[in-house]
């Protein structure tokens, strides 16, 4: 924001480094809920806006150390990433005193069998070629960022549920279980595909299910899926809660958060107790 900008100015002038995130105008990412680097996106400062950027900078004389953008989540086409690098390159020559750019995140992670997945080999070889070409016109070696993020922890943990209710309808079977979108808000909310297996009865016959919470919203963490025969008492796994999973859960419907477990080195440890109903109420204050 410009405004802000201005009031780091006018607060700090170049006594501690800014980093400045740029909106380079790239429409990139899994859907519209990610992509975040487009034209009316709220974040960072347009890319058109540069010259009113350097003009407070240099009226301030901030130090500016660093330049930023992301573009979205979910991008599998190096294309975004390398176009968004070299607008970032030619907004980076303006400031004298940088010591990184930071490209952001948005790798894709694999959410189901077959399913495609960002080539870092592919992005880190171009990238890297052309961070070297824009220091050399630079005239000297900044840092390259990145920010992993879920291709990191997605696939490295488990959303484990219970089967509370198995409802057969005229038109649908539910397996209703003890979870719902407020621990595992993204199918409700990015419309986001998670893969879910019956662990309790893996060798059972094939049939299709909707998985769906105790929410009273139609909280369906998976539609028409096929999994192994699910009875009620039956755990099921839903795979990639390792990112936006725990950090993204709440307490709607005076729903209480999961533990989490650590497996290491062939042992359970827990690493976060289970919410309890006192801990609901911590917080609220009784008025005389």
């Amino acid at each position: 924001n410009l405004s802000v900008l201005e009031l780091v100015g006018a607060n700090y002038g170049g006594t501690v480094p800014c980093c400045i995130r740029i909106n380079p105008h790239i429409m990139a990412g899994g859907n519209s809920h990610i992509s975040v680097g487009h034209i009316d996106s709220k974040f960072g400062i347009s890319i058109y806006q540069l010259k009113h950027v350097l003009r407070i900078v240099k009226n301030y004389s901030i130090h500016v150390n660093g330049l930023h953008m992301h573009t979205g989540s979910d991008i599998v086409d190096s294309t975004a990433f390398l176009l968004g690098a070299e607008l970032l390159y030619d907004a980076a020559i303006e400031f004298d005193s940088l010591e990184f750019l930071d490209f952001g995140s948005g790798f894709k992670v694999a959410y189901k069998e077959g399913d495609i997945v960002t080539d870092i080999e592919s992005i880190g070889r171009e990238i890297s070629k052309s961070f070297q070409k824009f220091c050399k016109t630079y005239g000297r070696k900044l840092e390259l960022w990145f920010e992993p993020g879920k291709f990191i922890v997605s696939e490295a943990g488990y959303l484990l549920v219970k089967t509370n209710v198995v409802k057969q309808t005229t038109s649908s079977v539910f397996a209703g279980v003890n979870s719902g979108q407020n621990h595992l808000l993204r199918p409700m909310f990015y419309e986001a595909y998670h893969h879910i297996r019956n662990i309790s009865n893996p060798t059972g016959t094939n049939r299709l299910y909707s998985v769906v919470g105790y929410i009273c919203e139609s909280d369906t963490l998976g539609h028409d899926r096929l999994l192994k025969e699910v009875r009620v008492g039956d755990i099921l796994a839903i795979h990639n809660a390792g990112a936006y999973g725990f950090s993204m859960s709440n307490n709607y419907n005076s729903r209480l958060r999961p533990a989490e477990v650590l497996f290491q080195n062939d042992a359970l440890k827990l690493i976060r107790k289970r919410e309890t109903f006192e801990d609901l109420l911590r917080n609220e204050v009784n008025l005389e």
